[in-house]
């Protein structure tokens, strides 16, 4: 498993490029979706690998947050991936009105900067356990209500100190978010833990991407081609795959409902999280599938359909034997009388920064020349989702144990009438993910 540093950005890329590069966006019809909420008053919280406050497309969105490092500066991001996650989950792009660059899904919301990791050059450490654990209790404590977990660690399995700051987080009514994985493996942890909702990546043509971890899926989010800010390359942007992206796309939407719903507690907006997803083209899958779990997450139908509220706890943790209540305390011990369910095949611990495939580094020649075969070849589709989807706007055909599935909603409800959407997207970088992993 490969993991070098090696995001080149094209000579002149420019960052309105960068804006007809997120494809995510169009498919979500992220302008009506404003319209309800833009994630107001939401704290989410980025344990990561630092966040640059002064990237252009995230000034005024970043709060002064913690450094588990040591280097005591949580707005240095030196690997790009803490301020990569920030950007698609609240960047406001920037010049008049914000047209240019990276915009976020909750562009209202703010971001709390929990540094955990501080130099990833070379692949070859692991993720301190100890510090995004602390990073979890310390984002509890300062009102973050979502935890972005764009990271993988072994040792988070249940019953581990990490699995307790989890749960510690949960008692006190935050929704978890964490990444998959890319190795096509099983779900990892701390994604696979009780009550954490495990997101999967799909492509622009809405379809499961090849890499993503199965299993203990919960739902699926745009993470292949993703234009995103980074702070390392020479434009202040890249494109990358993996199931960070996705993580942090469906943080986001955790932050729209949160700011329109705010009298539900973190079981209760899952519940529509869930509810709300749909398989759209995937005929046949039944919830939870081990690819897209309860289905691909939609914004504008998690925000406006009729979905009553259900109980408290939510739908991922009923029946669940994770204690709440011994998670309250801010020290647990460790339990040593359960196994770890399983331990990844590359190294564990390891931050999952970005990067899933290999992909070349082109010349500006061959990238339009690709760009323009793309643009004749593409399948096209409205980037206004003016329409019904063709695949249908159907929900997951069995909703969570104990839960009422309920109806259609209308049209343009996050998705617009096509997923063909990769034609629409220049994509003016060079690009090599960084590492294996979300």
């Amino acid at each position: 498993m490969t993991g070098v540093l090696l995001l080149t950005s094209a000579p002149h890329a420019s960052a309105d490029q960068v804006r007809d590069a997120q494809w995510p966006l169009s498919v979500y019809d992220a302008e009506k979706v404003w319209r309800l909420s833009q994630g107001a008053g939401v704290s989410v919280a980025v344990i990561d690998t630092g966040v640059d406050a002064d990237h252009p497309d995230l000034t005024g969105q970043v709060l002064p947050g913690k450094d588990f490092t040591g280097a005591d500066d949580p707005h240095t991001d030196v690997v790009g991936h803490g301020t990569a996650m920030a950007s698609l989950i609240a960047g406001h792009g920037h010049g008049l009105n914000g047209p240019a660059g990276v915009k976020g899904l909750a562009p209202r919301a703010k971001i709390l900067p929990v540094r955990v990791e501080a130099t990833r050059g070379t692949f070859d450490g692991k993720i301190d356990t100890a510090a995004w654990t602390a990073g979890v209790r310390y984002a509890v404590q300062q009102g973050a209500s979502v935890i972005n977990l764009s990271l993988d660690d072994s040792s988070a399995y249940p019953g581990s100190k990490a699995a307790k700051a989890i749960e510690y987080a949960q008692s006190h009514d935050v929704v978890v978010v964490a990444a998959a994985g890319n190795d096509a493996g099983t779900v990892n942890y701390p994604a696979a833990l009780p009550g954490v909702v495990a997101v999967s990546a799909v492509d622009q043509a809405l379809n499961p991407w090849s890499k993503s971890n199965t299993g203990n899926v919960t739902v699926a989010a745009p993470g292949v081609q993703v234009a995103q800010a980074d702070p390392t390359t020479a434009s202040g942007y890249a494109v990358a795959d993996g199931t960070s992206g996705s993580t942090a796309y469906v943080s986001a939407i955790v932050a729209l409902l949160r700011s329109k719903y705010p009298d539900l507690s973190a079981g209760q907006i899952i519940n529509r999280l869930v509810k709300s997803a749909s398989f759209l083209q995937h005929e046949g899958k039944k919830a939870p599938d081990r690819e897209l779990g309860y289905g691909i997450a939609r914004p504008g139908t998690a925000l406006t359909m009729d979905i009553p509220k259900g109980p408290k706890q939510g739908p991922l943790l009923k029946g669940s034997s994770t204690s709440t209540n011994s998670a309250a305390g801010s020290d647990d011990s460790d339990s040593t009388t359960q196994a770890k369910k399983k331990k990844k095949k590359s190294s564990s611990g390891n931050i999952l920064l970005i990067g899933g495939i290999a992909a070349a580094v082109v010349i500006v020649g061959i990238l339009v020349a690709a760009l323009r075969s793309r643009r004749n070849g593409g399948s096209g589709g409205s980037s206004s989702g003016g329409g019904t989807p063709s695949q249908g706007m159907g929900y997951p055909p069995q909703p969570p144990a104990g839960y009422q599935q309920y109806g259609r909603p209308g049209p343009n409800q996050g998705y617009p009438a096509s997923p063909g959407q990769s034609s629409q997207q220049p994509n003016p970088y060079s690009q090599q993910p960084p590492y294996q992993g979300q």
